[in-house]
């Protein structure tokens, strides 16, 4: 491989590794914008994602694609469809970190590659190996024993892993890179979010703009201004990981954020894990594997496919003896 390809490779990376890093210390960050209540912080982030993403385009001047977007009304509805589960993907885990809920929102995470192939079957009519089979049903499994452990169902696992799996589903129709996404969808939801952000402050339940003695300060609506900052950048990350290493390190990458929302939630926050919870973690932790397993085991199945239809050259003529 030549130097500047595994140069460009490493880069990919490390700018693979710093966007799953970030995504997995949101929980760190959300807590920072309290006394702000989880739907007061999502419309925040919705309105100051639009405005960090457009500052963002200008910088690159990349505006091309947006006339043949609006040209195709398929896509533009899938668009809104993406912006409004994303958006309570949003809601709910900024709910969930604030509410003490973290590990939870760890597991939606884990179990969200599970949920994805769920939908290629159901969805898309994909064929499933018998090692992916056994991955789902594990992870249903693991479902059941949190469900004991819990005492309910783990909800707020379930509807993140299920809003982000529809949301891949629809991002994968779409088409668009990260950025470009972000900024449609932002544009979507902006209209509610700004209006929302209205209701509160006649409402009296608005905190950006306000200022409460020993309470919060100007910096807390720098904070909520920052949101749409933190929204944006792990997805340029991403966008430049994509284009330089191949989907199965990104595929391998993406466990990076749950881990450390896990680490977070046990070791920062101090949630409680009780050995029946350890236990249906550990069972998606297993699926998880098999399922990484599988999917290293396919790539050198088809890396050794495309090796053997390769065109060999011919053997070398021996020369002709001149008498």
């Amino acid at each position: 491989m030549p130097q500047t390809t595994q140069q460009d490779s490493g880069r990919g990376l490390w700018y693979g590794m710093a966007a799953y890093g970030i995504w997995g210390l949101f929980p760190l960050f959300w807590p920072l914008l309290e006394p702000g209540a989880a739907d007061d912080i999502l419309a925040n982030r919705m309105v100051w994602s639009l405005v960090a993403v457009i500052l963002m385009l200008v910088a690159q001047r990349h505006w091309s694609w947006i006339r043949p977007l609006l040209r195709q009304p398929r896509r533009v509805a899938m668009l809104a469809g993406a912006a409004t589960v994303i958006s309570v993907n949003w809601g709910v885990y900024i709910w969930a970190v604030n509410n003490g809920h973290v590990v939870e929102t760890s597991l939606g995470y884990f179990i969200n590659p599970l949920v994805t192939i769920a939908f290629g079957v159901l969805v898309l009519k994909e064929r499933l190996r018998g090692a992916q089979w056994t991955a789902v049903g594990i992870g249903a499994a693991a479902v059941a024993v949190l469900t004991v452990a819990y005492g309910r169902l783990p909800w707020i696992a379930l509807v993140l892993a299920l809003s982000f799996a529809t949301y891949g589903l629809l991002k994968k129709q779409v088409g668009l890179s990260g950025l470009e996404s972000l900024a449609a969808e932002s544009a979507f939801m902006f209209p509610f979010a700004l209006g929302y952000l209205v209701y509160l402050e006649l409402s009296g339940r608005g905190t950006f703009g306000h200022t409460v003695p020993g309470s919060y300060g100007w910096g807390h609506s720098a904070l909520l201004m920052l949101s749409g900052v933190i929204t944006a950048i792990p997805l340029l990350f991403f966008g430049a990981a994509a284009v330089r290493v191949p989907l199965t390190v990104l595929g391998l990458l993406q466990y990076l954020a749950p881990v450390f929302q896990f680490l977070i939630g046990v070791a920062v926050f101090h949630e409680s894990m009780p050995p029946a919870r350890w236990a249906g973690f550990a069972l998606v932790w297993a699926a998880l594997a098999l399922l990484t397993w599988d999917a290293l085991r396919q790539v050198r199945a088809d890396r050794a496919g495309r090796a053997a239809l390769r065109p060999q050259p011919a053997p070398a003529q021996p020369e002709t003896v001149r008498r």
